[in-house]
């Protein structure tokens, strides 16, 4: 049995490259209930949880903060994600839980079954939960994404990969890893976007680099992001790498090339030459832990912990 229900011939074909929605099982399965998440939160690397918490408004992205999770369990943990507005991100999830490693390795088997020609590598399968009324600022992701809703009702806005959405010097500084993830936003590009209500049961995936946003709806959301790479994935992000590299040290004024024609070829070269080099020094944003979480008061942050 599948775990998407819906594969047409239209959308495996148009699959990596178009905005694309899905219905799937994975919500049915026991180990996305309360004692299984709280028993994975148990089992993943504590030091790798990433834990944050952020404001109200979408625009103010400099709200997103960086917590610790201390020495909570993961009933304790689970209880906070209920009672507070905190976002667990368990990155990696398939590389320390072997449940996990197993359904991700369930999901692209399928994906390249399904989908002629589809080769994937980089898989990143995480673990997503988060608050009601959380929310994930506007930002865009490097890698091609789904997002496979479990458990909650949120709303995902995907805008095009376009001016004024995002241009190709912003899209450069952050393959060059220059800025963070997250950017500007203006509502109004919210006429320009697809919307999508994602409810369980539901996935969403959407082309490369296309900036998103994500508002929880009012209870506790489970969802799994999952992060790969195809080749002509992987081309493009080299040939923006390689643009930005020959903007800031030729002064060119490149643009990107998709395939594999000699142009972008030759722009893989100068991308992964550059990077053997060390040309071009990332500057990492590492956020300061700035809050935690009490063990006796579900939801609520000790400030400075």
């Amino acid at each position: 049995m599948t775990i998407i229900h819906d594969w047409t011939p239209e959308k495996a074909k148009a699959f990596g490259k178009e905005n694309l929605v899905f219905q799937h099982g994975l919500h049915e399965r026991p180990m996305f209930d309360d004692e299984g998440l709280a028993r994975l939160l148990d089992r993943y690397p504590r030091e790798l949880l990433g834990v944050f918490t952020m404001g109200e408004d979408p625009k103010a992205w400099t709200t997103w903060r960086k917590g610790s999770a201390g020495n909570l369990s993961g009933d304790q943990l689970l209880e906070a994600a209920k009672a507070g507005r905190i976002w667990l991100n368990l990155r990696h999830t398939n590389d320390h839980v072997p449940e996990y490693a197993a359904l991700c390795d369930e999901i692209f088997a399928e994906k390249e079954s399904k989908v002629p020609g589809l080769k994937t590598f980089k898989r990143d399968l995480g673990m997503l939960i988060s608050s009601a009324n959380a929310q994930v600022f506007y930002h865009l992701d490097v890698p091609l994404v789904s997002l496979w809703q479990v458990r909650g009702v949120k709303k995902v806005w995907v805008y095009p990969v376009a001016d004024p959405y995002v241009g190709e010097l912003a899209l450069e500084k952050i393959v060059l890893r220059e800025t963070a993830e997250q950017f500007a936003f203006d509502p109004a590009w919210d006429a320009g976007a697809q919307a999508v209500e994602l409810t369980p049961g539901t996935m969403v995936t959407w082309k490369q680099n296309a900036p998103h946003r994500i508002e929880n709806g009012p209870m506790l959301n489970v969802s799994i992001s999952i992060e790969f790479m195809t080749p002509p994935a992987l081309m493009r992000a080299n040939v923006i790498y390689a643009n930005g590299v020959l903007r800031r040290r030729l002064g060119a004024n490149p643009r990107v090339q998709a395939g594999f024609g000699p142009t972008a070829l030759g722009k893989l070269a100068v991308a992964r030459g550059a990077k053997a080099l060390n040309l071009q020094t990332p500057h990492v944003r590492h956020l300061p832990v700035t809050f935690g979480l009490d063990a006796a008061r579900p939801g609520v942050l000790v400030e400075g912990a």
